[in-house]
């Protein structure tokens, strides 16, 4: 059997810029220095830099004999250097000008998601400066994207020495014949050719990613592409009892600003795996939760538990113990419901609210709601619901066929059933009339299927259909809540093609949110997070613009992927 491929990427000019020298370069340009005149110094073996590369020194000792080799260097060749010079002064400029290549992030999801292996190699120090946030952020960054990151300082191997290339080789189980390497300098190139790798020289990006494409058989030089997706044996999961008995189970991952995301019908945390990552690398703290009757989280009998009185509760106090005073909520179907009763009835603890699909739909207290629902065709699956075991047992009968026929995008409709939710009662169930055989939608691989199949075989489908059987009470405890504007900054974002949720239910919002953006995309079916991880940037500059707690946040491309790439310096969460 062939072994797999690898593909490893050096830090400085390929995942990240600009390189060292580069920076180095417009310095001396910058302060009138000779050209070279730092680059040569800090390539010395014995220069302070590359003994903290080694991991020799730490990145404080390193600043102050740095300091006093530029100093002895200019003194030696008459040449005057800047008032006030410092090399901690360069480092920040350095710092404050890198930027990760997102592209090379969108290829590396791309070939680990075909089963190939990926690696990066880093000429680094050891940030002990007591602000190395930045450098925190990239390592996490790094480790989240590549299957092996090697860094000199850890290793005592500079980016290009063999022992490094072997090291990395060796530790992801690949020899060198089914090695690429990607570097934007000469040497870098020819060690790993001498090597056996095959090597590119990256001087124009898209070439390069042709030569991936050659060397890999997967392509990645795509006008859109999916971004990251969450494994879930490789996220941080944890439990909170929020009352006796209840307990919710949650993914974790990042730091910084708590944005939580809650799912709909019939879905899992695992229902954001596209945006986790994305707003994690952005900088934020992202909870994804399993709601209560969903995968690891408590599924209680009793329908009251289901209340969006009761749910909304659970999550203040699931809020209280992780030690989050105030949040930016985002939720999509039954999620959008619970975030914008969440800004209802508990606005001190919400800091900003975005729903997928689900608008805000006013109360009407003189208005019987079962008698709405029977109003509205498009909402007799509902109604159907309300029978404690009747959809049960129509969706536990064939789980893989369940989610195959809900789990469908919305340019699927010439291959897959689609669901019928008129007439469901008088049919007598929501599947009725459709083949045995179901096809698998374009928007649902085959793990993601079994994932769904494993979080639904053991509890069932009883809690989550328990969230339909809550109309009344949620009807009256809304009824009872002052009917006060949601002044936080708020994101409604419609689907097109939505069966149920339809667009035109929206209207009239801006009345009661004030500070409401709006994102629509037109060809997009119900599940927004999943369709959408891939396709069009229309709304990248249409959703901009406020301030949030200090923090300038914009949406970016929401129809890219629905909430799964953001600008890293305007995010809208």
């Amino acid at each position: 059997m062939a072994s797999k491929k690898a593909v490893l990427f050096n830090l400085w000019g390929v995942v990240v810029s600009p390189r060292p020298a580069e920076a180095f370069l417009k310095f001396e340009e910058t302060h009138k220095l000779p050209s070279g005149f730092l680059e040569k110094l800090v390539t010395n073996e014995n220069s302070a830099m590359q003994r903290a590369e080694r991991g020799k020194l730490s990145l404080s000792q390193m600043i102050p004999e740095l300091d006093a080799e530029c100093v002895s260097a200019a003194s030696d060749q008459k040449v005057s250097l800047p008032a006030g010079f410092s090399v901690k002064s360069l480092l920040e400029e350095l710092r404050d000008s890198t930027t990760v290549n997102k592209h090379i992030l969108q290829t590396v999801a791309t070939l680990r998601r075909q089963g190939l292996l990926t690696g990066v190699l880093a000429n680094q120090w050891v940030d002990d400066s007591g602000c190395g946030d930045s450098s925190g952020r990239l390592l996490s960054l790094l480790g989240g994207h590549f299957d092996v990151v090697l860094q000199s300082c850890r290793t005592g191997l500079r980016v290009p020495e063999a022992d490094l290339f072997i090291s990395a080789l060796k530790q992801l189980g690949v020899p060198p014949k089914q090695a690429l390497w990607l570097a934007d300098d000469e040497k870098g190139v020819g060690a790993a050719e001498a090597l056996g790798m095959t090597a590119v020289l990256v001087k124009d990006l898209p070439e390069a990613l042709k030569q991936v494409e050659t060397f890999t058989g997967v392509q990645v030089v795509t006008g859109e592409s999916y971004p990251a997706s969450c494994n879930p044996e490789e996220v941080s999961h944890g439990y909170v009892t929020v009352k006796p008995d209840v307990k919710l189970h949650y993914v974790e991952i990042g730091a910084g600003p708590p944005v939580m995301l809650c799912h709909g019908f019939p879905e899992s945390w695992y229902s954001w795996r596209y945006q986790i990552p994305a707003l994690a690398d952005a900088g934020f703290r992202v909870v994804s939760l399993d709601m209560k009757g969903y995968g690891q989280s408590t599924a209680p009998p009793d329908i009251e538990e289901y209340s969006q009185e009761q749910i909304c509760q659970d999550l203040v106090t699931f809020m209280d113990i992780m030690g989050i005073p105030q949040v930016t909520l985002v939720g999509h179907d039954w999620g959008g419901s619970v975030v914008w009763n969440m800004a209802q009835c508990h606005p001190e603890r919400v800091r900003a609210v975005a729903s997928l699909n689900t608008p805000l739909f006013p109360v009407d207290p003189s208005k019987d709601p079962m008698d709405f629902l029977k109003t509205v065709p498009i909402f007799n699956y509902q109604l159907y619901f309300q029978n404690p075991g009747v959809a049960e047992a129509e969706m536990e009968k064939d789980l893989a066929r369940t989610f195959k026929i809900f789990f469908h995008g919305s340019g699927d409709e010439d291959n897959v059933p689609t669901i019928n939710t008129a007439g469901v009662c008088a049919r007598g169930g929501l599947f009725v009339g459709l083949p045995d055989e179901i096809p698998r939608s374009s928007i649902l691989s085959e793990t993601a299927l079994q994932f769904y199949i494993t979080q639904f075989k053991d509890k069932g489908f009883r809690g989550p259909l328990n969230w339909y059987r809550n109309v009344v009470s949620n009807w009256k405890w809304l009824c009872s809540r002052p009917r006060a504007k949601l002044l936080m900054p708020a994101l409604m974002v419609t689907a097109g093609k939505d069966p149920v949720l339809l667009p035109v239910f929206s209207r009239g919002m801006e009345n009661m949110i004030p500070n409401l953006t709006r994102g629509h995309i037109e060809e997009c079916g119900h599940w927004t997070q999943m369709e959408r991880s891939l396709s069009v940037r229309s709304l990248s500059h249409s959703l901009s613009g406020y301030s949030l707690s200090g923090h300038s946040l914009t949406l970016c491309q929401v129809s890219v992927r629905s909430l799964s790439v953001f600008k890293t310096e305007q995010l809208w969460v």
